[in-house]
């Protein structure tokens, strides 16, 4: 058995990562870490484990994590890098949800984040944990940086156009929608619920952080330096993503030319599911670990229109770590988050 801790496991992305891990069969959770609930059960914070999983959640100085294989770091963003360093020294796997280790260029971090990184020399060891793009380097790796939720859902969803070479790199524009989820489990004026029902608003124009991890994924793939404009929005609803992407086309293509491309481009991938037509949904996804992408060609405009959809909490977030978790232990990267997601 893989024996896991979870730093921060009362956050919505760590109790879905518990909730995953204590129906894992091949994962056995040895300590949960809650600096808020630290004593309690984690049955009674969140009482749909009840019987599943009663274990008590440590704090950090309590916590013994010399036994762990894996421990996943679900803090929220600059909490990590101030304790993955003294996992990291201890041998310990390290699978960190946060955006503290997602970035090449330490340079890039401090820039989008506004503070300087702690641990930069670790940033060079560490990789970025996106299945689809990055499987063999994850295999052998000690660090991962977990995609963002954004990140995931843009970043498949235009991968295959730009590693084709059959979109231009200028002028790509993604609208993105978030469930409040993504917000995070603690309380602001933004997240209540007379603030969210009924409502949906688009936040932090052109200075969005995932922006950047979007745009150093992207380059990688087109071998050369991506700008694009990206713009979230948060909507009335628990989970999902929803990135409806534009771009302008090289030459000229069919949406089934197109759809071919992309079923080759992810052909290995499970979790991966290109429609031959229609479009994707968020209830589609929800509660899944799949990314769902389908697409169109405005023939008028010689532009390609791509959404994509996942769960953010899923495949944004706790699935994804799962699905890294696997692969770094040499397990079918499908193990404990095969199943389809709700849809209801």
């Amino acid at each position: 058995m893989i024996k896991v801790a979870v730093l921060g496991a009362t956050g919505y992305a760590g109790i879905e990562l518990v909730r995953l891990l204590a129906g894992h069969p091949e994962a056995e959770i040895v300590s949960l870490v809650s600096h808020s609930y630290a004593g309690q059960k984690i049955s009674d914070i969140y009482p749909h484990l009840r019987g599943a999983l009663d274990m008590v959640c440590d704090d950090m100085d309590s916590a013994d994590l010399s036994g762990c294989d894996v421990v996943f770091t679900a803090l929220p963003h600059g909490a990590s890098k101030e304790v993955i360093p003294a996992l990291y020294e201890q041998g310990l796997t390290v699978i960190d949800l946060s955006g503290d280790f997602r970035y090449n260029d330490p340079a890039v971090y401090e820039e989008w984040y506004g503070e300087p990184h702690c641990a930069p020399e670790l940033m060079a060891k560490s990789v970025y944990g996106l299945p689809e793009l990055h499987r063999a380097e994850i295999a052998k790796a000690k660090l991962i940086g977990n995609p963002g939720c954004y990140t995931t859902c843009s970043i498949l969803g235009l991968a295959p156009l730009l590693a084709n070479g059959v979109i231009s790199a200028e002028n790509i524009i993604i609208d993105a929608k978030s469930g409040v989820t993504g917000a995070g489990r603690g309380l602001s004026l933004d997240v209540h619920f007379c603030e969210c029902t009924e409502n949906t608003k688009a936040y932090k124009i052109a200075t969005h952080r995932h922006t950047s991890e979007i745009e150093q994924e992207l380059s990688l793939l087109a071998k050369r330096d991506i700008m694009l404009s990206f713009t979230p929005h948060l909507i009335p609803q628990k989970r999902g993503i929803l990135a409806t992407m534009y771009a302008n086309l090289v030459g000229t293509h069919t949406a089934a030319e197109l759809v071919e491309m992309y079923k080759k481009f992810f052909k290995n991938e499970y979790f991966v599911r290109v429609y031959e037509s229609g479009l994707p949904e968020t209830n589609h996804v929800a509660g899944s670990n799949f990314v769902d992408i389908g697409l169109a060609v405005d023939k008028r405009l010689n532009r390609v229109v791509v959404v994509s959809a996942i769960d953010n909490i899923g495949k944004g977030a706790a699935g994804q770590a799962v699905q890294n978790m696997n692969i770094v232990c040499g397990l079918d990267e499908k193990t404990g988050i095969a199943s389809a997601g709700f849809y209801l």
